[in-house]
């Protein structure tokens, strides 16, 4: 029987105000409170779409050489996307999740079920990993450093439950400047979408004030459980003194990023299903069209701070 503690979905205005001074228990709530929906708010999926996109984060920073890792651990696994499509993608045989939301891991082991993959699940803390020394070949995360409060010393755990000659990949790190132009870009999205479908003949787009006001309260405790933004040269020093002395940062999009986050700003301020598989398909052709532009022609002029995304690797030594 698990002793995992039970998801609480919906926190109390006490409790986000408890979590103002606590960012474990502010990521605890928020991502228990989205793990019911958040595949459908980052339109995440288990299908070629979202397996291309997760092993060519992988390969964009680490290659895929020494493919399948035997066993691998994800950190803050949410609902599984980045290790669950690495595994189809045949990145690994044998997988472990790990979160500090029950939420999360509790729809990470559902969604492995259901695609009959060999994953097995602990709520737990990136900074005090539950497994033994030398447990894991290759441990893996995607958006999940930023809300760590101590990632140097997650990574030092990081380091010690891989194997030596083990490989970490973590992908979707926010740069320092990405975040600043991103975060505005969406402030300004949301306010511009929920003031307009104020207009009568735009109510049909137009979510519930209660739905508008609860993703309100949501937002209040993102802000909180975003802890860090990185310089890539920091995050890179960071890992070494860590105990990855090979440890490299690459970044990736600038005008993906310019798009993809009033994009999705767009989507989760107006209601499920109004925009269809066509919105859906232009939204992702163009990200996938930017982002080639950022990959073959823009990273050679712009520096990679500039880039929203930060990508890091590194392997414990050999002893």
């Amino acid at each position: 029987m698990s002793t995992d503690p039970a998801p609480n979905p919906h926190a109390t205005a006490e409790q986000v105000e408890a979590a103002r001074h606590d960012p474990k228990l502010a990521n605890v709530l928020y991502h228990d409170w989205e793990a019911g929906s958040y595949d459908d708010k980052w339109s995440i999926s288990y299908d070629e779409r979202c397996v291309s996109y997760a092993a060519d984060r992988f390969r964009l920073v680490a290659g895929d050489t020494g493919w399948p890792y035997e066993r691998a651990l994800e950190l803050g696994c949410g609902t599984g996307f980045f290790l669950l499509n690495l595994m189809q993608a045949g990145a690994a045989t044998k997988g472990s999740v790990t979160d500090l939301s029950p939420g999360m891991v509790q729809a990470a082991l559902r969604n492995a079920k259901g695609l009959g993959l060999d994953v097995d699940g602990r709520v737990a803390d990136a900074e005090r990993i539950p497994y033994d020394d030398d447990s894991f070949d290759l441990v893996v995360g995607h958006a999940v450093l930023h809300h760590i409060p101590d990632v140097e010393g997650a990574l030092r755990e990081v380091l010690r439950v891989l194997e030596p000659g083990g490989r970490f990949v973590f992908a979707g790190e926010p740069t320092m400047i990405g975040d600043f132009y991103a975060r505005r870009l969406g402030a300004l999205t949301w306010k511009a979408t929920t003031t307009i479908t104020k207009l009568p003949a735009l109510q049909g787009w137009r979510r519930p004030q209660t739905e508008l006001d609860e993703s309100s309260r949501a937002a209040a405790l993102e802000a909180l459980v975003d802890i860090h933004t990185f310089d890539p040269a920091d995050l890179e020093a960071m890992a070494r003194r860590a105990g990855a002395p090979d440890a490299r940062v690459a970044t990736e999009e600038f005008a993906a990023a310019m798009l993809g986050w009033p994009v999705r700003t767009f989507e989760a301020a107006v209601p499920p299903g109004k925009l269809g598989m066509g919105w859906a398909m232009f939204a992702y052709r163009s990200w996938q069209r930017l982002s080639w532009l950022d990959q073959n022609l823009l990273s050679r002029v712009v520096p990679r701070a500039w880039f929203y995304n930060a990508l890091i690797t590194g392997t414990k030594p050999v002893r």
